[in-house]
């Protein structure tokens, strides 16, 4: 099969399409023929090791000291199931699937295998194969980061950097929630960002939001530039800032800003959870959900959408379109 591999750090030409050997599912494992993918800010990070202050260290330990340690890289999918293992009963050979591989990786290819407890649901029909990969990164994320903060309805949120994977989809679950949003971004993202449920976009280049007065139950962070220093002079009594995008200091600054004050602070990785992932997907085949998509690029054009991640210029997923033409393969399900 063909995958797209990352064997060194470095710029987006880092990634080419190699044939590597086809992945053999095991008793427990799903094997799922993708048909589209994502270029996430996660998989730009890798690629480029471009971590938060703090993390270069720990980022290189984490994903490789020399090179990275998943050279397949890619987190989010959605696909075909093409065999199961014997002991697999969760999924059958055809049930088209939504599959979040998390720090596992391994999208960026024609075909992928996980374990059948991954964070994986069957697609509903409605949604588009291309839609529906670009679902679990920015979804999950929201969904978990507002449930440690205890979202209500009625809460005023101001999310920063409301245009992105993760910024969208915290704009919509949020005032999926019944939160009044006010959203952060360039003016040209506005009508965009009006039309997902933002009582107000504001445009960072002419106002300053922690410093024109408004005051929110809610910060969102996605961009990285909205520490507690900054923030916490628009947030109310008993406000929470979501930093989903930290430096090293500001997350082990995180304790120290409860106790001293009257505020929260949450911060760290997202958890990948089936449950939340259930949740979006649900979300989005009734219509209360809607992935941004800002381009999507064919399979050997991957590079082009690291290019496009990185230019930190995108509105929400880069979609990767992957067609395997191997209609011929004559997967079957594993004997049981």
């Amino acid at each position: 099969m063909n995958a797209a591999v990352c064997r060194r750090y470095g710029p987006p030409e880092c990634v080419r399409i190699e044939s590597v050997e086809l992945p053999a599912p095991g008793p427990t494992d799903v094997l799922i023929r993708v048909r589209a993918t994502t270029v996430s800010s996660a998989d730009w990070r890798i690629r480029s090791l471009t971590m938060p202050y703090g993390f270069g260290t720990i980022g290189r330990l984490a994903f490789g000291i020399r090179a990275p340690r998943r050279t397949i890289l890619g987190s989010e999918l959605s696909g075909d199931v093409v065999a199961v293992g014997s002991s697999v009963r969760r999924f059958s050979f055809g049930d088209a699937v939504v599959a979040f591989t998390g720090v596992k990786f391994g999208a960026h290819a024609e075909f992928c295998c996980v374990p059948e407890q991954s964070v994986m649901v069957k697609k509903p029909p409605q949604l588009s194969y291309e839609h529906a990969a670009a679902l679990a990164f920015g979804g999950t994320t929201a969904l978990d980061f507002f449930r440690r903060a205890k979202l209500r309805a009625g809460d005023r949120v101001l999310i920063n950097g409301a245009s992105g994977a993760v910024g969208s989809a915290m704009l919509q679950v949020a005032v999926h929630a019944g939160a009044a949003v006010t959203a952060v971004s360039s003016a040209c993202n506005a009508e965009l960002l009006s039309s997902l449920g933002a009582v107000r976009v504001i445009d960072y280049r002419q106002t300053n939001f922690a410093t024109e007065g408004a005051r929110y139950d809610v910060i969102v962070d996605t961009v990285g530039n909205a520490p507690y220093a900054r923030a916490k002079h628009a947030l109310c009594e008993g406000g929470r800032l979501l930093l989903v995008l930290a430096s090293l200091p500001e997350m082990l600054r995180a304790p120290w800003v409860r106790l001293t004050t009257s505020h929260q602070v949450v911060s760290g990785p997202a958890a990948e959870r089936i449950e939340d992932l259930r949740t979006i997907v649900h979300m989005a085949a009734e219509g209360a959900f809607t992935p941004v998509i800002d381009r999507c690029v064919p399979f050997t054009e991957i590079a082009q959408a690291h290019a496009r991640v990185g230019s930190g210029r995108k509105r929400g997923s880069v979609v990767v379109q992957v067609d395997s033409g191997q209609n011929g393969l004559g997967f079957c399900n594993a004997p049981r």
